[in-house]
């Protein structure tokens, strides 16, 4: 997805398997470079590749001709022009949000295609799920205290319902199946498994 300092959009599933941001394209269709900002003493730098610094300014990177949505995943979407004159001399963050709203919902739409393509969850525990979260929260309202206990209570049955099937997934499955299933990268879903298993990652 690229180097540099940028924001982010994730989800709390697929987390930073599937990271997604805006990302820039030149007018060769090349992706820039993140550019270097040098500190005022010149003995640190830090690099960006946030897309409102690619206005073909001097303290900036080369002009921007179109953005679209990348995910840490390697997937891209589809490039969105950017008119420059139509942009003016209006702050290119503003002028631009919406080519920027434009790469989210694309890469929402990818995360919607994750989540389909990941092993499906029975109809009846995601309702059950739903319905728990409503309750909870409702729950905490009234009496926080219960809530929280509520809460610690589902953590310590998690751990004791995960524990086997994640060993059983990790010693049948591949790293790259499991990943696949699980809408997730391979290291991440080895650590998925390690924690929820209680195994080390390096057995």
């Amino acid at each position: 997805m690229g180097e540099g300092e940028r924001k982010t959009w994730t989800t709390e599933e697929f987390g930073s398997s599937h990271a997604g941001a805006v990302g820039v394209l030149l007018a060769d269709g090349t992706v820039p470079a993140p550019v270097v900002f040098l500190s005022s003493s010149g003995s640190d730098s830090r690099s960006a590749s946030e897309w409102t610094i690619y206005d073909g300014e001097p303290h900036g990177g080369p002009r921007a001709a179109a953005l679209r949505g990348v995910c840490s995943c390697g997937w891209t979407g589809p490039g969105h022009t950017i008119d420059w004159d139509e942009i003016a001399d209006r702050e290119t963050e503003v002028a631009g949000g919406g080519f920027a709203s434009a790469c989210y919902g694309d890469w929402d739409t990818h995360i919607g295609e994750v989540a389909r393509s990941a092993v499906p969850v029975p109809e009846t525990i995601t309702g059950l799920l739903d319905q728990l979260e409503q309750e909870i929260e409702k729950l905490g309202k009234d009496a926080p205290l219960a809530a929280v206990r509520a809460v610690r209570r589902l953590e310590v049955l998690a751990a004791q319902c995960a524990y086997w099937p994640a060993r059983e997934v990790a010693q049948d499955l591949t790293p790259e199946q499991a990943a696949a299933a699980l809408g997730l990268n391979e290291e991440e879903a080895r650590r998925h498994l390690a924690r929820l298993g209680c195994f080390s990652l390096y057995c």
